[in-house]
This record gives C-alpha cells, sequence and structure tokens, in this order.
C-alpha cells in the first residue's frame, strides 16, 4: 500500500479508497457509492470527515449526503464526468504511465509563454487535439504554454474564471489522463506547461463548498467577481489549507511546471501571513528535494515588488 499523498478527497490506496471531506458544523456526512452503498464517515475534532471504503475502484461514482442532504459532488473531487452537478469520478492519478524523460523544468530566463485556451485552440477543442498542435509551438520558439483555468465549470463553453471543481479538469475537454498527456507531450518537445488558476472567488453555478462549510467564504470581504473567499476570519486554516492542497496537487499530479495565479490583488487577507506567502511555501515545503523547477507567477495590477521577492512573509 503506498503513503497516502493528500488530505482530502478520495485517495485510492489499493486495498481501500479512502474518503476525506472538510464539513465542521455537519451531524452526519455519509458517502454514497455507485453500487448502493452509503456509508457514515467519522469525524474528527477539527471537522473533518472520513471513511475507508474497501472494493471502491478507479472509476467508481460517488457522492456526499450532509446532514441528510444530497447528493453533492466531492468539493476536492478529481473528476466530474457527469459535470459539476453529478457524482464524483474515484481517480488513481498514479496509475498514469509518463514518458517525458529527464525533464525537470525551465530556467525563467528561457521562458516564453504562449497562453493558450484549450477550448478554443483546436476546432475540436480538447486536450487530445490540443497536444497534436503542439509541435507547431516548438517550432516557432514557444517554450512554456499557459492554459487558461481548466477547472471544471457548468456547461461547454467557458474562459474557465467561473470554476467550481478546482481539482477536476473540465470533462468537456478530456479526461485526467488525456490532460497528462497534454502535459507529457510539451514536455517531450521540451515546452513547459503553467496552469492558469483562480483563488479569489467560486463560480456562481455549482459551487458546492458552502454546502459543506459557510467558512469557505468570508464575512468582511467581497471580491468584484462575488462573495470573497475567508483566508483570514474564523476557521480560515482549513480553508488556506484546502487551496493550498489544489495547487501542490496540480503540480504534482499533472506535473505541471508553474502557476499563474489570477488577480491575486482580489486576494484579500488581513492575517499576519499573507495567503499567498503560505501558498508560496507550501509549495516549496511539498517539492522541496525533487530537483524540479517550478515557478509562481501572480497577476497583480499593484505592481508590488514584494510580491516577487523570496521569503516566506511579506516582509
Amino acid at each position: 500500500m503506498r503513503q497516502e499523498p493528500t488530505k482530502l478527497g478520495a485517495t485510492y490506496l489499493g486495498d481501500f479508497t479512502r474518503f476525506r471531506v472538510w464539513s465542521p458544523a455537519a451531524q452526519t456526512v455519509n458517502v454514497t457509492i455507485d453500487d448502493g452503498r452509503e456509508i457514515r464517515m467519522d469525524v474528527d475534532c477539527d471537522g473533518f470527515w472520513q471513511a475507508d471504503v474497501r472494493a471502491v475502484s478507479p472509476g467508481t461514482l460517488y457522492s456526499y449526503h450532509v446532514d441528510a442532504r444530497g447528493p453533492f459532488p466531492d468539493p476536492a473531487s478529481r473528476f466530474q464526468p457527469q459535470g459539476v452537478h453529478g457524482p464524483s469520478a474515484v481517480i488513481d492519478p498514479d496509475a498514469y504511465i509518463w514518458t517525458e524523460g529527464e525533464w525537470t523544468g525551465i530556467a525563467l530566463d528561457e521562458t516564453v509563454i504562449y497562453e493558450l485556451h484549450i477550448g478554443t485552440f483546436t476546432p475540436e477543442g480538447t486536450f487530445a487535439a490540443a497536444a497534436a498542435k503542439l509541435s507547431q509551438l516548438a517550432e516557432l520558439g514557444i517554450t512554456a504554454v499557459e492554459l487558461m483555468p481548466v477547472a471544471d465549470f457548468p456547461g461547454n463553453r467557458n474562459w474557465g474564471y467561473d470554476g467550481v471543481c478546482l481539482f477536476s479538469p473540465a470533462r468537456c475537454y478530456g479526461t485526467p489522463d488525456q490532460m497528462r498527456d497534454f502535459v507529457n507531450r510539451a514536455h517531450q518537445l521540451k515546452l513547459a506547461v503553467f496552469l492558469d488558476v483562480v483563488y479569489n472567488h467560486f463560480g456562481p453555478d455549482g459551487a458546492y463548498h458552502g454546502i459543506f462549510s459557510q467558512h469557505y467564504y468570508s464575512k468582511a470581504h467581497r471580491s468584484p467577481w462575488g462573495d470573497g473567499l475567508n483566508f483570514d476570519g474564523p476557521l480560515s486554516g482549513p480553508v488556506r489549507e484546502f487551496f493550498a492542497e489544489n495547487a501542490v496537487r496540480w503540480l504534482h499530479e499533472y506535473r505541471l511546471d508553474g502557476l499563474r495565479l489570477d488577480a491575486t490583488h482580489a486576494i484579500v487577507d488581513e492575517s499576519p501571513v499573507h495567503f499567498l506567502a503560505f501558498l508560496t511555501q507550501a509549495v516549496r515545503n511539498a517539492f522541496a528535494g525533487e530537483g524540479r523547477t517550478i515557478h509562481l507567477i501572480a497577476e497583480d495590477h499593484r505592481n508590488l515588488a514584494r510580491m516577487v521577492k523570496p521569503g516566506p512573509g511579506w516582509e
């Protein structure tokens, strides 16, 4: 049995699958498996519910019931094959066979970025179709591809900034392994792959996080696109960890070379250690000693030099 790599979602561990979700105010949380089983989960003192369930293989669909309401998709779902309102799927990211060679990343001074929207880059609008065209970008002199947000959203057309399933590639673009195929092919061509991620708000349709805990949302701050996220209020610790785990998972499970953080000026955090510093340290800790070059890029119209200076805080 391999070591459990993540804290949230459905983690396939061979003999069993571990389901884990945060819902601190709930009285009961059950996980329902698509074979009809409904399992009552156990809770710890921090409000994390967990159940280890046998005979659950990759591809199995599941959902949660919170205080007898539901079914709801997993806030940390790795894939939503029926859309953001449907059940979540168990995915084993370690089953993918990488053939990228000795790729370890790209230096900043060698980075020539091409911003790419999977849905519009080819007529098909899929990871597979885009992967087949990557050689043309390499021939052009591009050295890094920045994917516009792929976190799943309602419907089949979206610029990506209304994502709600932040751990799940949009099913209209393809499966998680097809996204890995895209990254694998890029690395074979010596192209780095960055991903645009949105940590300043949830999209307006299909964000079930508030069902599990209202503490995902800030009571003090709003964003230009709706309710702000709780990075500095009561019970903000698990919220900060949720988004940090999201960043680490994209980088680890898809071997991405970096993240572009959307509109960081809209991430309001008045705590002693700003969420961006917390996130940066989490990424450093996760990949220390691996020999990979990983870049974190902040889109911020304030042009603050401290945004790109090394160090765990804002000093």
